[in-house]
């Protein structure tokens, strides 16, 4: 019999130093998806907290949140939702600005993609200020929606995303943790 895998999530991220400049510590996850095993294992457990949470969809943010959220929602059999950067969705859409370290960024959503009362996860890849996903929230409840929770493969909270989303009465689930940025 072949020795059990006992890999974590953890141990599929790859990290490139100095990305995407000096002194970062990039957390690359396209490696975690490359691996069947360990992208199944974090679909699996980004769902588990959310056993038996009645959701209407799932939304995922730009782009990595793509991959991830689209295969949470197949998992839930619900509709995908994809919240996007500005001037990438066709149509009638909300826009959210957010801060970043040196200026600011805005994200939209189809101004239809949700119901009032529909009951949506938010999922990405990372969370680190936490300034796309609170602009994803606003974004959902401007629609009427209502956040189930929060969920991520990474977390890096020397940067304060998980202070700033709960801060706002949200549940926020990440798979791993690293220190730093």
């Amino acid at each position: 019999m072949p020795p059990r895998d006992t890999r974590s999530v953890r141990d599929y991220i790859r990290t490139i130093a100095d990305f995407p400049k000096e002194g970062i510590l990039f957390r690359d996850v396209t490696t975690l998806f490359a691996d069947a095993r360990g992208f199944r294992m974090a679909v699996d457990q980004l769902l588990t907290p959310y056993a038996g949470e009645r959701i209407s969809k799932v939304v995922g943010l730009e782009a990595r949140g793509f991959i991830l959220g689209g295969a949470v929602a197949h998992q839930l059999s619900v509709g995908f939702v994809p919240i996007r950067k500005k001037g990438k969705l066709p149509g009638a859409v909300i826009s959210e600005a957010y801060a970043l370290e040196y200026g600011e960024a805005v994200m939209e959503l189809h101004d239809d993609a949700l119901q009032p009362g529909e009951r949506v996860l938010i999922v990405d890849d990372l969370l680190a200020t936490g300034g796309t996903a609170a602009a994803a929230i606003k974004l959902c409840e401007r629609l009427g929606a209502q956040i189930v929770g929060c969920a991520f493969v990474i977390d890096l909270p020397d940067l304060g995303g998980r202070t700033l989303l709960e801060g706002l009465g949200h549940d926020v689930h990440a798979l791993t943790e690293f220190d730093g940025h």
